[in-house]
C-alpha cells in the first residue's frame, strides 16, 4: 500500500512539475512590448518600401524625413497573443545621425535589432554604406555610455546564438528530444568561433538586407556584369557579416522575393518565434544566410567559381560606378511669337522708311565682278532683260539719258540703267581678254535691246508735246 501512495504522489509530483514547465516555457515565450527595430541605409535603398511591403500596405510608401516611425503587428498564433514592434527607420543623410539618441536609447538598446539596408541596384555603393553606417552605429552605442559589464553581456549573448545556431534541417529527433527534456545551459557544449567570426562584436543583433535584387538583368545587359561578379559581391558581404555577426537577406519587393522570409526571421530573433527555414544559397537573387550558419570554409566554395576575379581582390578594382557622360545642354533660344516679331518690324518701317536712292545706293554687291559665262550672270541678265534677245549690233551706252524731274520712276530706271551699262562693259572687257570671250552667249545683245527700248520710252514721257506732234503727223 506504501508503494502505491508513494507512485501516486510521485505521479501527482510529475504532474505539476510538467505544469509548471509549461507555465514557465509560456511566460517565458509571452510577446513583450516596447521591442524595435532600427533601420539605416543610404537614400533610396528600400528601407521605408520593405517595411510597407510586409505591413501590407505597399501602394501607401511614407517616406518621412529624418526618423520615421511606424509599427509592425505580431501575433503569435501558438499562444494567440498580440503586441506590436516599433520600427524606427533613420533618413540616408548622415548628418541625421544624432536622431538616433530617441530610437536607440540605455533602456532599449537590449531590445533592439538593427537592419543595415544597402540597393543592389547600385553595387558600387554596397561596401562604402556598409562602412559608414557601421561606423556611426558604433559612435552612437560609445555615446550611451553603458557600463562595461553592460557591454560584455550584450557581447556574450551574440556570441552565444552564433554558436547555438542548428540548421533546420540538420535538427534530429534525438536533438528535439533532448532539447524537450530541459537540458541547463552549462551541460551544453559550445565549439569556440572560427577564425574572423565577430571579431567586430557591437553587441546587437544585426541583419543586412540587400534590396532590389530584380536590378541584376539589368547590371548584366547595361554594366556587362557577369555571374562572377555578383559572385564576387556575395562572397565581400558575407565576410562582412561574419564580421560583425549579421544575418544577410536579398530581397526583392517587386518580385516579391525573401520579404516574409525576412519578417519571420525578425519575429524569431526579437520574440523567440519558431522559424525552420534553412539557408538559401542557389539562386543569386534570393540569398538568405542565417546568423550562426556561415563560415569562411563556405565562403570559399564561392571563390571556386572565380576566374578571372581573385577572391582578395579589392571590391572597387572591379565593382566600379560606371561614368556617366553629362548630354550637351545647348542654350534654347525662345522664338517670338509671330505677329509681335512682326508689330516690331512695322515700328521699325514706319520710325525709317525706306527711300529709293537709299536702295539704289545698297546695289553695289550685284555688280561686282563675276565670271563672263557663270550661272549667276546668265540668270540676272536674262531676268532683267525680260527674256528677249536682239543682235549685238543694237548696244548702246545710256550714260545720257535724261529723266525729267518729277516723273514717278526716274532714279529706279536711272539705276537700272547703270546696272545694265556697267554690265555691257565688264562683259566686253572680259569677252576680250578671255579665250572663252567667243563663246559668251548673246546676253549682251539681249541687255542693248532692252536699253534702246527704255530709251525710246523715256524720250515719249519726258516730251509729251513731241508725242502729240509724232501722233498728227502719222
Amino acid at each position: 500500500m506504501a508503494d502505491v501512495d508513494d507512485q501516486q504522489e510521485n505521479g501527482d509530483l510529475d504532474l505539476w512539475s510538467s505544469i509548471l514547465r509549461d507555465v514557465q516555457s509560456s511566460a517565458s515565450r509571452k510577446l513583450r512590448a516596447h521591442k524595435s527595430i532600427l533601420l539605416l541605409g543610404n537614400d533610396e535603398s528600400g528601407k521605408s518600401t520593405l517595411i510597407s511591403k510586409i505591413r501590407g500596405k505597399e501602394d501607401e510608401i511614407s517616406r518621412g524625413h529624418g526618423l520615421e516611425y511606424t509599427y509592425l503587428d505580431v501575433h503569435d498564433e501558438e499562444l494567440d497573443d498580440y503586441t506590436r514592434l516599433n520600427v524606427w527607420i533613420l533618413d540616408g543623410d548622415p548628418r541625421n545621425k544624432t536622431l538616433l539618441k530617441y530610437a536607440l536609447t540605455p533602456k532599449n538598446v537590449n531590445d533592439t535589432l538593427v537592419a543595415l539596408v544597402v540597393d543592389c541596384s547600385k553595387p558600387w555603393s554596397i561596401m562604402d554604406s556598409l562602412h559608414s553606417w557601421t561606423e556611426i552605429l558604433r559612435e552612437h552605442i560609445h555615446s550611451l555610455k553603458l557600463t562595461p559589464k553592460q557591454l560584455n553581456e550584450m557581447e556574450e549573448r551574440i556570441v552565444q546564438q552564433f554558436q547555438e545556431y542548428v540548421d533546420p534541417e540538420e535538427v534530429t529527433e534525438e536533438n528535439k528530444r533532448r532539447s524537450g527534456t530541459g537540458i541547463k545551459d552549462e551541460e551544453k557544449v559550445l565549439l569556440p568561433l572560427e577564425e574572423n567570426v565577430l571579431v567586430d562584436n557591437l553587441g546587437l543583433p544585426m541583419v543586412v538586407v540587400l534590396t532590389k535584387t530584380d536590378s541584376m538583368s539589368m547590371l548584366e545587359k547595361e554594366n556587362d556584369y557577369r555571374e562572377e561578379h555578383f559572385d564576387f559581391i556575395q562572397q565581400h558581404i558575407r565576410r562582412y557579416c561574419l564580421k560583425y555577426g549579421a544575418a544577410l537577406f536579398y530581397t526583392s519587393v517587386k518580385e516579391e522575393k525573401n520579404c516574409n522570409l525576412f519578417w519571420k526571421y525578425i519575429q524569431h530573433r526579437i520574440y523567440g518565434l519558431p522559424f525552420n527555414s534553412s539557408a538559401l544559397v542557389v539562386d543569386k537573387d534570393s540569398i538568405f544566410i542565417p546568423s550562426g550558419w556561415d563560415s569562411m570554409k563556405k565562403i570559399s566554395i564561392i571563390n571556386e567559381h572565380l576566374k578571372v576575379i581573385q577572391p582578395d581582390d579589392g571590391f572597387d578594382d572591379h565593382i566600379v560606378k560606371p561614368i556617366q557622360r553629362k548630354p550637351l545642354q545647348e542654350k534654347e533660344i525662345a522664338a517670338e511669337e509671330e505677329q509681335a516679331f512682326l508689330a516690331k518690324q512695322q515700328q521699325l518701317l514706319q520710325k525709317n522708311p525706306p527711300s529709293v536712292s537709299s536702295i539704289g545706293r545698297q546695289q553695289p554687291d550685284i555688280t561686282k565682278p563675276r565670271s563672263p559665262g557663270s550661272p549667276s550672270t546668265r540668270m540676272s541678265d536674262r531676268r532683267q532683260s525680260g527674256g528677249v534677245s536682239t543682235p549685238a549690233a543694237g548696244r548702246a551706252k545710256v550714260d545720257n539719258i535724261k529723266v525729267p524731274a518729277g516723273a514717278g520712276a526716274a532714279t529706279s530706271e536711272g539705276v537700272l540703267a547703270n546696272f545694265f551699262n556697267s554690265l555691257l562693259n565688264k562683259k566686253t572687257a572680259a569677252a576680250a581678254g578671255t579665250p572663252q570671250g567667243r563663246g559668251v552667249p548673246s546676253v549682251r545683245s539681249d541687255a542693248a535691246a532692252e536699253l534702246d527700248r527704255m530709251t525710246r520710252s523715256k524720250k515719249v514721257v519726258g516730251q509729251p508735246g513731241r508725242n502729240e506732234e509724232n501722233s498728227s503727223d502719222a
